[in-house]
């Protein structure tokens, strides 16, 4: 084994739009030696799903480094100036931006950082008392820390999972199926976001439209995105912090309370598919039947001699539905995970129910190397909130991490004063009179 000469400060593993912005943020500190491990061999922000006008459901200006440092040369609008488009951007008055561009961002970005390196697998992370060993496909390095940031894995209900192929297959594939879907029976199953841009390309297929399409999902309605002012305040640094320190099962009930605050469905989005839907009812002569059904559950999914045949359950009246296709798309979400090259170091690793146990810098409590820590990029959702896998807080968050890192304030992320008030130890609720703390509260609501 040999392994490179010099080591380094930090090894990041994945370069997703989380570890990109660490390493964009990273950038201006020279003293800091780092390299981010990426096993594609360029950039990739979910191609499977990357169809014809999906946009962002945030805004722009949260990038990858803009929040944590406006002044940088990696934010979208420098992407913008630089490539001669900022005035025509401006003139186009997007109200989201075409993820499409986003990715565009995100790969200039890549090309101009010295310090990933694509096209390399990491196999393996080892321990000693010197730090980490990273093992590669193309060598090992040496690393005093580790950021992951490998992203989420495709979550699929359990009776699925034994049928994934070539007429079965996660959202995040759509685009690589090469099945021929016209004049064919489909189910798209999950309400989110996913699901309605698949549901909406699906039946927007000109000459190649399925003979039918139906769209299962277990929420009550096909509801969508809750974007006002007060539900974006869930998504600031302040409100993570106050999450952060709310015992394990208020968290719980929270998150489900606020699940329409990130997995919501885009306002434009929902108006294309229902005038889509009317187009196809009352405006052409078209044979594709548009099938929604909200208020079920998948329970089964079975081979049938011509296809598929899906036992879905009525949330109100607990019937069972019979559904047959011939391809099944799941729009199902996702679920964190480390990732297998970690399994030397799982012993390591400090859990809660299940969860990582992560602290406030956005490391995890573990038993390894002295002074050595490993860092997570979207694995806190249940410790930090609905925000933590979402892009709004990306740049805090790398900011918080690379303070961590470099021992230091290598940038300011002291709180800004929120409009709400969401913790009861507010200075200035204690002025009022209140002197509880945010445990004697909660309890009392438990």
């Amino acid at each position: 084994m040999t392994i490179a000469a010099s080591s380094l400060d930090l090894i990041g593993i994945g370069v997703g739009p989380a570890n990109l912005s660490l390493a964009a943020l990273l950038q201006p500190c020279d003293g800091i030696r780092s390299l981010f491990f990426e096993r594609n061999a360029e950039f990739r922000w979910h191609p499977g799903l990357m169809l014809p006008n999906s946009a962002l459901q945030v805004h722009h200006i949260k990038d990858l480094v803009t929040l944590a440092d406006p002044t940088s040369r990696y934010s979208f609008l420098a992407f913008l100036s630089r490539h001669k488009r900022l005035y025509s951007f401006v003139n186009a008055n997007f109200t989201q931006v075409l993820r499409s561009e986003f990715d565009e961002y995100m790969r200039w970005v890549c090309s101009e950082l010295p310090n990933l390196k694509f096209d390399c697998a990491v196999e393996e992370v080892t321990s000693d008392a010197g730090g980490f060993l990273v093992h590669t496909s193309r060598g090992t390095w040496r690393s005093h820390h580790l950021v992951i940031g490998t992203g989420v894995r495709p979550k699929l209900p359990a009776c699925t999972v034994p049928h994934l192929g070539t007429t079965v297959w996660h959202a995040s594939q759509h685009l690589f199926q090469t099945a021929q879907l016209a004049g064919k029976r489909v189910v798209v199953v999950g309400g989110g976001q996913s699901g309605a841009e698949v549901f909406l390309h699906l039946v927007s297929s000109g000459d190649a439209l399925p003979d039918s399409v139906v769209w299962l999902s277990r929420r009550g309605n096909f509801a969508p995105l809750d974007d006002s002012p007060f539900t974006n305040e869930l998504f600031t640094p302040g409100y993570s912090d106050y999450f952060f320190e709310l015992p394990r099962a208020v968290k719980q009930r929270v998150l489900e309370d606020q699940k329409l605050a990130s997995d919501g469905v885009s306002m434009s989005t929902l108006e294309a598919i229902y005038r889509r839907l009317y187009e196809l009812k009352f405006l052409t002569e078209s044979r594709c039947r548009a099938d929604l059904r909200p208020g079920r559950e998948l329970e089964g999914l079975d081979r049938t001699a011509t296809g598929w045949r899906l036992s879905i359950r009525h949330e109100h009246t607990r019937a069972v539905e019979l559904v047959d296709a011939d391809a099944v798309v799941l729009a199902t979400g996702y679920e964190q995970s480390l990732p297998a090259c970690l399994e030397p170091c799982q012993h390591l690793v400090h859990r809660d129910h299940g969860d990582l146990v992560v602290n406030p810098d956005f490391s995890i409590a573990c038993d390894g190397p002295p002074g050595s820590r490993i860092y997570v990029q979207n694995g806190a959702r249940g410790q930090r909130g609905i925000a933590d896998p979402n892009l709004s807080l990306l740049a805090w968050r790398s900011a918080k991490i690379a303070n961590s890192i470099v021992g230091w304030v290598l940038y300011d992320v002291e709180l800004e004063d929120s409009l709400v008030s969401w913790d009861p130890r507010d200075p200035e609720l204690e002025m009022s009179g209140y002197h509880g703390s945010i445990l004697d509260s909660v309890e009392r609501t438990l």
